[in-house]
């Protein structure tokens, strides 16, 4: 167990498990500090990578995610406190990973009803390794005007109400974090304020106890006195009372065990932590209140009593010298959040564009984080570089390929769809090459190429939620909707779209589960028993078999295949590709000196 304080001005954490209100909840309380950097320094969220958006101050800063404890401890090797959010199934593996990284020293574990075992093994190797365990069922701590662990000491205004933003002279330890946040209002009332709160959660067996934070309390000089918090259960108070009696601890000590109405229940009760059950008289708060008294603390006669003692304390201290009280200031005010701020007229918007796939800042061009040279030298393609650029992340081969195959595929049509037909008139005006490609990308949409995204969103929703094509297709046909994906002017169902069933051959052949496209025939397959130009169109197979590609490549969590249906990810394919044909058209027609005929239903001159 450490010895002396365990964070300060400029200690940071990483935050596993990315939990919105608590993350800003420290930055709010290291701006309110003054402190110059966030204390978060790091958010490692399994199976992402990227950034968060979040506030420091008035200030929008992008905080790194990773994907794993290893990468983001190599990532951030100044932060040395790893909070933990996981739930009770996975918080003891989590924390021990993070306990055997060279730059982690203290853990603290959110989560409650971690097992027994596990919160053993997890004890045995921080005392092993002169580590700190904070819980499990734990809010966590805080040393007043430095630094902070998620919830604790819960809003800004009960943070300023219990003056935790500058330092006080007061060290607590406490067992349940919600009585914490009362004993800091209590403490903040009758003297100078906190110095250091820690709450070691209520489990049989925490991964670090009372006497442990006061031995460390009695060895930070701006500490004068503690002030102690337990409950009935469990025998953690009596080495607090050896301590005590051995001398270990030469600074007032203020203790108080609840838990005393226990005995005028008949039988054995059962209170809110799971450590919180008398197991015999020696367990009982009584028995605790009256070792630690007899020990030397000073124990008042019931929890109302609590506040005088802790007053009459602090007083005595400051008379006789070995106290001068904090200096109060006003700390600055923390800019309200826009859902609060509407009613009030003041309001902090957030910026709406981070860039996040490429930086030229080093050596040489990374495209998401992968140099431009190791491109190359790995032979990789089109798809590849669209896999870094657009999803973040290298896929496999097959799926790359895929990609690169849609794109060859949907690269031009011919003269006559809307697209061409713009950009083929834009260049005959005489307007530039830019010009003459934007006229034609601006009509994609539903009708021209745009319908890849709303195909895969359909069949998505209704084969997930388990509907047969009939009940699929007339749904629909009910809410006067077009089945995306379906339908052709010239293909019918006996001249299918060569396109179709190449992009079909490849995925049967490569994908690991081709789920979708199949749903996506079944529908084909209904629609042609009522036209025989109801057919799979080429959107409609690329919409199914990107949802195939998405969810068996393994890769891509639920809501990230989701955001990527809803942004237009795959609209993207066919406008990038597109983009080749018209740029074609363009040149095409720059390069005409003579027309040398006329379309007969369109005022456009073409070559034959």
């Amino acid at each position: 167990m450490a010895t002396g304080q365990l964070f300060s001005r400029t200690t940071q954490a990483l935050f596993y498990n990315y939990k919105q209100l608590p993350i800003q909840r420290m930055l709010d309380f290291d701006f309110l500090c003054g402190r110059e950097t966030p204390s978060v320094a790091g958010i490692i969220n399994p199976g992402s990578e990227g950034f968060q958006k979040l506030f420091f101050g008035q200030q929008e800063i992008a905080i790194p995610v990773n994907s794993t404890i290893e990468a983001a401890c190599a990532a951030h090797p100044t932060a040395d406190v790893f909070i933990n959010f996981a739930s009770f199934r996975s918080a003891a593996a989590s924390s021990l990973a993070a306990l055997k990284q060279p730059t982690i020293r203290v853990v603290a574990i959110i989560a409650e009803g971690v097992p027994e075992s596990d919160t053993k093994q997890l004890v045995a190797y921080a005392q092993a390794n002169n580590k700190v365990v904070i819980g499990p069922a734990t809010v966590g701590g805080i040393q007043a005007g430095a630094f902070k662990i998620g919830d604790t000491a819960g809003t800004i205004d009960n943070i300023i109400h219990c003056k935790l933003y500058r330092p006080g002279s007061v060290g607590f330890v406490s067992k349940s974090g919600g009585m914490s946040n009362e004993l800091y209002n209590t403490i903040a009332r009758v003297t100078d304020g906190i110095y250091e709160g820690i709450a070691i959660g209520g489990d049989v067996f925490p991964g670090s106890t009372l006497s442990d934070h006061i031995l460390r309390f009695n060895n930070i000089p701006q500490v004068k006195m503690m002030v102690v918090l337990g409950e009935l259960g469990g025998r953690d108070e009596y080495s607090l009372v050896e301590a005590l009696k051995q001398g270990k601890v030469n600074k007032p000590v203020v203790a108080w065990v609840s838990g005393t109405c226990a005995r005028l229940f008949k039988s054995e009760v059962q209170f809110g932590h799971a450590g919180a059950k008398s197991g015999g008289e020696m367990e009982s708060a009584q028995a605790k209140n009256h070792a630690l008294k007899e020990a030397g603390a000073v124990v008042p006669t019931s929890y109302e009593a609590f506040e005088t003692a802790i007053k009459e304390t602090f007083e005595k201290l400051v008379e006789e010298g070995k106290i001068t009280a904090a200096k109060e200031f006003n700390p600055p005010q923390i800019p309200e959040d826009l859902n609060s701020a509407i009613k009030s007229g003041k309001v902090r918007a957030p910026t709406h564009i981070i860039s996040t796939i490429s930086d030229d800042r080093g050596e040489e061009p990374r495209y998401a984080g992968v140099p431009m040279s190791s491109i190359i030298e790995q032979g990789l393609g089109v798809g590849d570089v669209i896999s870094l650029l657009w999803f973040k992340r290298s896929l496999p081969h097959y799926c790359t390929r895929f990609i690169e195959i849609c794109i060859m595929l949907c690269a031009d049509h011919g003269p006559c769809v809307s697209g061409a037909h713009n950009a083929i008139v834009t260049a005959r005006a005489g307007k530039d090459l830019v010009s003459s490609l934007v006229s034609g990308l601006l009509t994609i949409g539903p009708r021209f190429g745009g319908a890849i995204d709303d195909a895969a969103r359909y069949f998505k929703d209704a084969c997930d939620r388990g509907l047969s094509p009939y009940e699929f297709v007339e749904g629909m046909k009910k809410k006067g909707i077009r089945v995306p994906g379906i339908g052709h002017r010239i293909k019918r169902g006996d001249n299918r779209d060569k396109r179709v069933e190449i992009l079909q051959l490849f995925a049967r052949t490569h994908f690991p589960s081709v789920k979708y496209m199949e749903y996506a025939v079944q529908v084909e397959s209904y629609t042609l028993s009522k036209a025989n130009n109801l057919v799979l169109n080429v959107d409609g197979a690329i919409g199914s078999l990107f949802l195939d590609l998405l969810v068996s490549s393994g890769m891509f969590s639920k809501p990230e295949i989701d955001e990527i249906v809803e942004i237009g990810y795959l609209n993207g394919l066919f406008v990038l590709a597109r983009s080749i044909g018209l740029i074609g058209h363009t040149f095409d027609q720059k390069r005409l000196k003579q027309p040398l005929y006329r379309h007969p239903w369109e005022d456009v001159l073409y070559t034959k």
